[in-house]
C-alpha cells in the first residue's frame, strides 16, 4: 500500500513538472535558429529569403522617404539615409504600451486595469474608473464627454495623460532612462542612439533603429533568445481591444481640466476608425463598426499589424511571413479602412506580392 502511494505521488510530481516545463515553453519563443542583429543588421539579398527584389525596388520608389525591409531577422532592402534620425510621431505610441508591460512585470503597477486615479491625478468623478487599459485603447474619455470605455476617440490629450502617468507617476524617471534601461529596450543595442524631443516624449530614431523596436514586437518580447517580456502580453494584447459596436465620441469641445496639454493633436482627430481594429496603440487588419463587411486592408492577410504616425512614419509587421517594413516620411496618404483603393491597402498588398515562397 505504501509503495502504491509513493508511486502515485511520483506520478503527480512528474505531471506537475511537465506542466511547468510546458508553461515555460509557451511563455517563451526562444528559438536558436532565429537571427538577431548585433551592432549592425546583417544584410542578405532579397532572393536569399524568397523575396522579389524588383517588387521591393518599386515599392521603395512608391513610398519614398527613408525605409527598410526585413525578413527573418535579415535586412534585405534599404532606401534613404539609414542613420538619419527624425520624429516618429504617433508610431511611438505602442512603445508606451510596451513600457506599461515592463511596469507590470517589475511590480510598479498591478496590471493593465490599474486605475489612473490611484496614481494621484485629480480626476473628475466621471473619469475615476479610468484605467491604463482605456488610455492604451483610446477609450479613456479624458477631455471628452463620455465615461471611460463608453466611446472611441483618437485622443492626443489622453495620450499625454498616458505617457505622463507612466514616466512621471510610475517610473518617475526621464523617458530616455526608462526606455534605455538595460533590462528594458536598452538590450536592443540601438546603432544610432535614440533620443526624445525635449517638449514631448516622441522618439527621434533612425529607420534601422526603429526597425529593432518593430523586430522586438515581431519576436513577441524576445531578444537574442532572452524573453524580456512574457509572450502572453503579445498574444493577449496585440489584437483589437475596441468592440466593433463602440460608438464614436460626441461632438464636444476638448475639456483638458488637468491642464496637461496634448501629445500633438486634438482630443478627437486623425480618424473616425478604431472600433474593432485598434488595441494598445496598434492598428489591426480586422472588420470594424464602419466597415463590417471588409477588413481594414481588404486585399492582404488578416495578421497584418501597423503602427501609424503622421507624415508617413509607419511600420508594417506581418508575423506569418516574418516580414517588417519601416518607413519614415513616406507617401502613405490617409487611412481609409475597408477601402481596396486606399494607398495603405495597395502598399501592403505590394509588399506581400514580393514574397516568392509558399508562405503567403
Amino acid at each position: 500500500m505504501s509503495y502504491s502511494k509513493n508511486k502515485y505521488k511520483t506520478w503527480i510530481l512528474i505531471v506537475f513538472l511537465c506542466l511547468m516545463i510546458f508553461n515555460d515553453c509557451k511563455n517563451s519563443i526562444s528559438d536558436h535558429n532565429v537571427v538577431f542583429p548585433s551592432d549592425h543588421w546583417e544584410f542578405v539579398s532579397p532572393a536569399d529569403v524568397n523575396l522579389d527584389s524588383v517588387i521591393l525596388d518599386s515599392l521603395a520608389n512608391l513610398l519614398g522617404g527613408r525605409g527598410c525591409i526585413l525578413r527573418s531577422g535579415y535586412m534585405v532592402k534599404t532606401w534613404g539615409d539609414q542613420a538619419e534620425k527624425s520624429d516618429w510621431m504617433s508610431s511611438v505610441k505602442p512603445i508606451f504600451s510596451t513600457l506599461l508591460f515592463f511596469a507590470i512585470e517589475e511590480g510598479k503597477i498591478n496590471g493593465v486595469h490599474q486605475k489612473i486615479y490611484e496614481l494621484g491625478w485629480d480626476l473628475k468623478p466621471k473619469d475615476r474608473e479610468m484605467e491604463f487599459y482605456h488610455l492604451a485603447n483610446m477609450t479613456s474619455g479624458y477631455a471628452r464627454p463620455e465615461k471611460p470605455g463608453e466611446a472611441w476617440a483618437y485622443n492626443d490629450y489622453a495620450i499625454q495623460l498616458y505617457h505622463m502617468s507612466l514616466f512621471d507617476k510610475v517610473f518617475r524617471e526621464k523617458p530616455i532612462h526608462v526606455l534605455l534601461h538595460p533590462k528594458r529596450l536598452g538590450v536592443l543595442q540601438f546603432e544610432d542612439n535614440i533620443s526624445f524631443r525635449k517638449d514631448k516624449p516622441r522618439i527621434y530614431a533612425s529607420v534601422r533603429d526603429f526597425a529593432r523596436i518593430a523586430y522586438f514586437w515581431l519576436r513577441k518580447g524576445n531578444w537574442k533568445h532572452e524573453q524580456l517580456l512574457p509572450v502572453t502580453y503579445f498574444e493577449k494584447y496585440m489584437k483589437p481591444q475596441t468592440p466593433k459596436t463602440l460608438p464614436h465620441t460626441q461632438r464636444a469641445e476638448t475639456d483638458d481640466y488637468l491642464n496637461i496639454g496634448s501629445f500633438g493633436g486634438d482630443s478627437d482627430h486623425f480618424t473616425k476608425y478604431g472600433a474593432g481594429i485598434y488595441g494598445f496603440n496598434w492598428w489591426f487588419n480586422s472588420t470594424g463598426r464602419l466597415h463590417p463587411g471588409q477588413l481594414t486592408w481588404p486585399d492582404v492577410t488578416n495578421d497584418v499589424i501597423m503602427s501609424i504616425g503622421a507624415r508617413g512614419n509607419n511600420t508594417v509587421i506581418i508575423p506569418d511571413l516574418d516580414l517588417i517594413l519601416v518607413n519614415a516620411r513616406g507617401n502613405w496618404g490617409r487611412l481609409e479602412a475597408g477601402d481596396p483603393e486606399n494607398t495603405y491597402n495597395k502598399y501592403i498588398r505590394f509588399l506581400i506580392k514580393a514574397v516568392t515562397d509558399d508562405d503567403k
